[in-house]
């Protein structure tokens, strides 16, 4: 009989709704029946497309047994940690500070007071290299709630203090700390190049995550002071990870991270937030180089995004599993979708194109993976591309016969928001429209599903019906850089002010008035142990940096001295780490190169459809300039009484009139411009852009 979770819109959730476990979604009723029965709470943190998630819950949450005993003793809380980023953050916190790691599944044992006592991630069945069963930590657990409780009580005092002496490490009033500048964006630079690996790409050793954050800030860096060090480590980096088994070199994506230095067997699940960070950093450094490998990867990687991550409503499913079914073996296997044996490509191709394809991916009899399967690479271009490709696609056919791994086709609004704004922005610079349409839809899914009457949003959706979880930071910063893009691309103003009014909530429920810190919560959400607030990059942007970026980044279509300001203060965090942990606060600088350069605004006025006003938007978007915004629309009239048909909606085009009757486009910074040109080459020369 299913529990609980058979309502739940997670499909982490859903996974375990015919557990025999008794779980309870995450709520004030799983606490007060914890406190009418006396028994402490298991809380179990995982996500749909993790693999040990699955193996713990295979191996222990489907056991009938063990299911009884948890039930009797503990009130069990099943968690999706991307529902609730806010609830795994306070725990996760709390198993890091106690045990020196982390990871999922996480396993926490809280008081009906939410206050965590003993904590752990993955255990396995029977005892194993010097790790517990879970039964036997249950059992434990259990004797030291029932024989030592005062003893429990002090140790989850004593852990709420501490987290609530963390908490305060950011938010000290007064706001100590200033936006790095020019000699502290250098000092990061020289700090991230100590960590670079130069053979290899990325940074530090195994296991490899890709850097998406840290290469917009190097392609920044680079734009703005010219730096061949920066451009280096952003073009190894990229070239590495395309390259190697991390990105699925048939389908196109890329995996969460490489269990090795070499990027060359994955850890094979596949998610939104990476791909889209991932696409728009190679669209950057095609932008930025011309690079060719870095155009096909671009392009690779939105075409995944749009065939197998598209959900049927226009939004994005937040993953694909690391794990699928293997025919050979009949069991869920990680890897089984994307490896290869040379008997597999033979199987699939002929001999003769599987010798050649084998060459070509180094797929090798003894293996680069498990059981003699390899990874697919391709280490350099292929010298035919006529064959490459039909060797490509022939083995794209044969492995869409096998099972394919399930897909979490929940909807997080914040991992939306970095797609829209990926995929708008690369169907405009190469000329895609049906990437832009694709942005467009799920921006609508988002207004229509994920936006309440109040103006707040609601952190997921599954097939088109709203969860129940408020958003967070991240949700409002995302979704808002993702209309920002919008904007920039389309020239609909309503983009514009929907973004404004959702980095308004971040101010109104966000922002510390004192200090200039924001946190991950709003004032109004749940109360947890703490208010959670991280300024650093996890696998996705902080979305207290994120927050800064779209904040300066309004506050130049707008002039907003309100916005601008916040934004600053918001920077004055990364400042005090950019020196010291420049690889985790990545996009931070990269949103601190923007300041330093202004960022620059471009006012693109013409009537639409005139092929050179289109010409002016193209070099505008083009251009590598730090954070510039663009804006585009109808010329406005100066003096008139609404500053013309766009100056009203966007301060930006007010006043900014045709030249000769000529589209023209006005450089400008801090509503500052320069003398306006008609001249596309002319700007993208102002702009740093280089020739396509």
């Amino acid at each position: 009989m299913p529990n609980r979770l058979a309502g739940a819109t997670s499909p982490y959730l859903l996974q375990h709704a015919d557990n025999p476990v008794d779980w309870w979604p995450w709520g004030p009723e799983a606490f007060a029946e914890a406190e009418r029965r006396g028994v402490p709470v298991l809380l179990s943190v995982g996500y749909a497309a993790c693999h040990w998630c699955h193996v713990m819950a295979h191996e222990s949450f489907e056991d009938d047994a063990l299911a009884a005993y948890a039930n009797e003793r503990f009130v069990a809380v099943k968690v999706d940690r991307e529902e609730r980023p806010d609830v795994d953050a306070v725990y996760m916190e709390a198993v890091q500070a106690a045990t020196g790691q982390g990871g999922w599944p996480m396993t926490v044992f809280l008081t009906p007071d939410k206050d965590p006592f003993y904590f752990g991630t993955y255990f396995p069945p029977e005892p194993r290299h010097g790790m517990p069963s879970f039964r036997q930590v249950l059992e434990g657990v259990d004797a030291a709630w029932r024989d030592r409780r005062e003893e429990v009580g002090e140790v989850a005092a004593r852990i709420r203090t501490d987290l609530a002496e963390r908490a305060s490490v950011y938010a000290v009033g007064g706001g100590v700390h200033q936006p790095p500048g020019e000699p502290e964006l250098h000092e990061a630079l020289v700090a991230l190049s100590r960590e670079f690996d130069a053979r290899r790409g990325g940074f530090g050793g195994a296991p490899k995550f890709p850097p998406a954050m840290v290469i917009e800030f190097l392609l920044r860096h680079h734009a703005r002071t010219g730096s061949a060090a920066a451009l280096e480590m952003a073009v190894r980096t990229s070239a590495a990870m395309a390259r190697g088994g991390i990105h699925d070199q048939l389908g196109g994506g890329f995996a969460r991270y490489a269990v090795d230095a070499d990027w060359v067997v994955p850890h094979f699940e596949k998610m939104l937030y990476d791909n889209a960070l991932l696409l728009r950093a190679y669209l950057h450094l095609w932008r930025a180089t011309g690079s060719p490998l870095a155009r096909r990867v671009a392009l690779s990687t939105a075409d995944f995004l749009l065939r197998e991550l598209r959900t049927p409503e226009g939004a994005f499913a937040s993953a694909l599993d690391a794990d699928s079914l293997d025919r050979a073996s009949g069991a869920s296997v990680e890897g089984a979708y994307y490896a290869w044996t040379p008997g597999q490509l033979a199987e699939a191709l002929g001999e003769a194109d599987a010798a050649y394809a084998a060459a070509l991916y180094e797929v090798t009899p003894a293996g680069t993976f498990e059981h003699g399967s390899s990874v697919l690479q391709l280490l350099s271009d292929p010298q035919d591309a006529e064959a490459a490709e039909r060797v490509r696609a022939g083995l794209f056919a044969a492995r869409a016969e096998r099972p394919a791994p399930a897909r979490d086709d929940k909807v997080v609004a914040a991992w939306n928001g970095l797609a829209i704004a990926a995929l708008a922005e690369t169907g405009a610079l190469l000329e895609r429209p049906d990437l832009i349409e694709a942005a467009e839809r799920a921006a609508d899914l988002l207004l229509a599903v994920h936006l309440t009457p109040d103006g707040r949003l609601l952190r997921t959706s599954r097939d088109g019906r709203a969860g129940a979880n408020a958003g967070v930071l991240e949700d409002y910063a995302d979704t808002a850089e993702g209309f920002l893009a919008l904007y920039a691309v389309t020239g609909a103003a309503e983009w514009l002010q929907l973004a404004g009014g959702l980095l308004d909530t971040v101010l109104k429920h966000f922002a510390d008035e004192a200090s200039g810190a924001l946190y991950d919560t709003a004032d109004d959400a749940e109360e947890l142990i703490r208010r959670p607030q991280d300024p650093t990059d996890n696998a996705t942007p902080s979305g207290w940096t994120a927050a800064a970026g779209a904040l300066l980044t309004y506050a130049a279509y707008t002039g907003s001295a309100r916005h601008r300001t916040a934004a600053e203060r918001a920077l004055g965090i990364v400042g005090a780490l950019a020196t010291r942990a420049p690889r985790f606060i990545g996009w931070g600088l990269a949103v601190a190169e923007a300041l330093v350069d202004g960022p620059r605004e471009v006012a693109v006025v013409g009537p639409a459809g005139d092929p050179a006003t289109a010409a002016l938007h193209r070099a505008a978007l083009l251009g590598t300039a730090p954070g510039a915004v663009v804006a585009i629309g109808e010329p406005s009239v100066a003096g008139s009484a609404d500053g013309g048909s766009d100056g009203a909606e966007v301060p930006l085009l007010a006043d900014r009139p045709l030249v000769g009757g000529a589209p023209a486009a006005y450089v400008c910074r801090h509503f500052a411009c320069d003398a306006p040109t008609t001249d596309p080459a002319e700007l993208a020369e102002r702009l740093g852009a280089a020739e396509r």
